[in-house]
C-alpha cells in the first residue's frame, strides 16, 4: 500500500498515520503521514520567512512558465488522475475524467490571468491638490495563504486554490479533506516537478483539529481559503487574526423553480444530472424544484423514472453513473432524513434505501412539508424534493425561505417569467433553462449569507489574493 509522506519543506516530527480508504467498499487504498504541533509552526514560519524576503520571490514570467509545464504533466497523466480521484473520492470515472480535464484548464487560466495583469493609472494633474503628480497602482501578494478544502473534487478544488496562490506570488499551505488527501498531494507533486521550489507549496494533514485552527488562524496568514460546512467556516473566521483576510464556499439547499410552459423533455435530463452527479455531493447540487401544480406530479414521476434507471456502481468501472457517499456515516444521516420526511408526510416516488454501508439509492420525494430536514438544510446526497406551487410569487418566496443563498435555476420558455424569477430570487448566480451545478472555472462562484463569503473562480480568487499599493510621485522628479 502506498504511503505519502508530509510534503512540507525541511524535515518535521510525524503526528502518526491515516489510512485512506475507497468509500465504494472501504478498501485501504494509502497511508498518509500527519503533521502536529510542530511540523504545522515550522510550516507556516518557512512560508512566512519566504514571503518577508522580497529577494527571494519568483518572477512573473517564472511562475507563469511553472504552472504551464504542470498543465502539461497534467495533461499527459489525466487518465492516471482521473482513476485516483474517483478511487478515493468515489466520483464515477466519467465524471473523474471531466474534473481532470476543468484542473487542467484551472491551472492554465492560473498563468493566463497572470499573464494579462497590468497596473492601474490613477487620474492626477486635475485640480490643484494634484497638480504636477502623477500615480498608478501595482498589485503584490497579499502573504501566506492557507487552503483548507473539501472532499467532493479532490483535484479541482486544490486547482482552485492553489493555482491562483501560485500565480500570485504567494507561499501557500494546503490542507485537503483527510477523506481525500491523495490527488492534492499528487498535483503539489506535479508542481514541484513542474519547478516550483517546494516553500512555495507545501501540503498537509494534521492530526488534531487543534493543528488545524493553529495553521488557518496564526497572525502569520495573509489569506484563508475555506471550502467546507458553514459550521466550521463562520466558526474559523471568527478566530482569524486581525489582518487576515478569508474567502468562505459552503454550500446550500439549490432551489429550481419549472413554470408551467417549462419543456420537460429539455429539463428532466439536466435535473437528474444536477441531482445526481457525484451522488448529490455537490455544494450546488439541485434539492429543492417547484413545479407549477397543474404539471408538479408529472415532472416528479418522471424525475423519479430517470434516476430509478440510474446505475450506481464501482466509481472505476466505465459504466457507472452515480457512486458512493463519502462515508458510511452519511449514508447513515441521509436515510434518517428521508424517514424523518416521509414521517411528516412527504410521498416518496423511488429510492429511499440504504443499498450498502456507502451506498443510497437515488431518491425523489414528493412534497415534504417545510419543517422536514430534507426541505431546510443541505442534503448533500442523491435526495431531490419535488414541491407543487400555485402562483410563481409562492415559490420564489418558499425558495428564498432558508438563509442559504447560492446557485438557482429557472426552467420557462416565458422571458416574462425568467425576469421576474431573476429580479426576485435570492442567489449569487440564476441558471436559465440549466440546472444550478452549472459552473465554469472562470465564471464567478460564491455563496452569498450562510452560504458563503468572497468570490471563487480562477481570476476572481487570483484577485483576492493580491493588494494593490499605489505609488504618487512628482510628474517632473528632481535630477531628471
Amino acid at each position: 500500500m502506498e504511503h505519502y509522506a508530509l510534503m512540507i519543506a525541511g524535515e518535521s516530527e510525524s503526528g502518526g498515520r491515516i489510512e485512506v480508504l475507497a468509500p465504494w467498499d472501504q478498501t485501504p487504498i494509502a497511508t498518509v503521514e500527519t503533521c502536529g504541533m510542530e511540523g504545522v509552526a515550522r510550516t507556516l514560519q518557512t512560508a512566512h520567512a519566504l514571503f518577508r524576503d522580497r529577494d527571494a520571490w519568483l518572477p512573473s514570467a517564472e511562475r507563469i512558465a511553472i504552472l504551464e509545464r504542470t498543465a502539461v504533466l497534467m495533461h499527459e497523466r489525466a487518465e492516471t488522475l482521473a482513476i485516483e480521484a474517483a478511487r478515493e473520492g468515489g466520483k464515477p470515472l466519467v465524471d473523474s475524467r471531466v474534473e481532470v480535464t476543468r484542473a487542467i484548464d484551472s491551472i492554465r487560466l492560473c498563468a493566463e490571468t497572470l499573464r494579462t495583469e497590468g497596473s492601474d493609472g490613477i487620474p492626477m494633474d486635475i485640480d490643484d491638490a494634484s497638480r504636477g503628480k502623477r500615480a498608478w497602482s501595482v498589485n503584490e501578494p497579499i502573504g501566506v495563504v492557507v487552503a483548507v478544502s473539501a472532499f467532493n473534487h479532490p483535484l479541482n478544488l486544490i486547482a482552485h486554490q492553489v493555482g491562483p496562490a501560485v500565480a500570485a506570488g504567494c507561499p501557500v499551505i494546503v490542507k485537503p479533506a483527510q477523506d481525500t488527501p491523495l490527488s492534492c498531494f499528487r498535483l503539489v507533486a506535479l508542481l514541484r516537478e513542474a519547478g516550483l521550489p517546494e516553500a512555495w507549496c507545501q501540503a498537509l494533514v494534521t492530526d488534531s483539529r487543534e493543528a488545524a485552527t493553529r495553521l488557518v488562524t496564526d497572525p502569520q496568514v495573509g489569506f484563508f481559503s475555506f471550502i467546507g460546512s458553514p459550521g466550521v467556516g463562520w466558526k474559523l473566521r471568527s478566530q482569524l487574526a486581525p489582518g487576515t483576510r478569508c474567502a468562505l464556499e459552503h454550500g446550500g439547499a439549490a432551489p429550481v423553480i419549472v413554470a408551467e410552459d417549462a419543456d420537460f423533455d429539455a429539463a428532466l435530463p439536466k435535473l437528474l444530472k444536477g441531482g445526481f452527479y457525484h451522488a448529490g455531493q455537490v455544494c450546488v447540487s439541485v434539492q429543492r424544484v417547484f413545479v407549477h401544480r397543474s404539471r408538479a406530479r408529472e415532472l416528479a414521476e418522471r424525475l423519479a423514472k430517470g434516476a430509478s434507471a440510474l446505475r450506481i456502481g464501482d466509481p472505476t468501472r466505465e459504466e457507472s453513473e452515480v457512486g458512493p457517499l463519502i462515508r458510511p456515516a452519511e449514508v447513515a444521516r441521509i436515510d434518517e432524513w428521508v424517514r424523518e420526511a416521509q414521517a411528516l408526510g412527504a410521498e416518496r416516488l423511488c429510492g429511499g434505501e440504504m443499498l450498502s454501508p456507502t451506498g443510497y439509492a437515488c431518491t425523489v420525494l414528493y412534497d415534504p412539508p417545510d419543517e422536514a430536514k430534507v426541505s431546510r438544510e443541505e442534503i448533500f446526497g442523491p435526495v431531490v424534493c419535488v414541491y407543487p406551487y400555485d402562483a410563481l410569487d409562492q415559490a420564489i418566496d418558499r425558495a428564498n425561505s432558508l438563509p442559504w443563498a447560492f446557485q438557482a435555476a429557472v426552467f420557462s420558455d416565458s422571458l416574462a417569467t425568467v425576469q421576474r424569477v431573476i429580479d426576485r430570487i435570492d442567489a449569487s448566480a440564476v441558471m436559465v433553462n440549466e440546472h444550478t451545478a452549472f459552473r465554469t472555472d472562470w465564471m464567478p462562484f460564491a455563496g452569498l449569507r450562510h452560504s458563503g463569503l468572497g468570490v471563487g473562480g480562477i481570476p476572481h480568487t487570483f484577485s483576492e489574493m493580491r493588494v494593490s499599493k499605489m505609488i504618487v510621485m512628482p510628474r517632473k522628479a528632481k535630477g531628471a
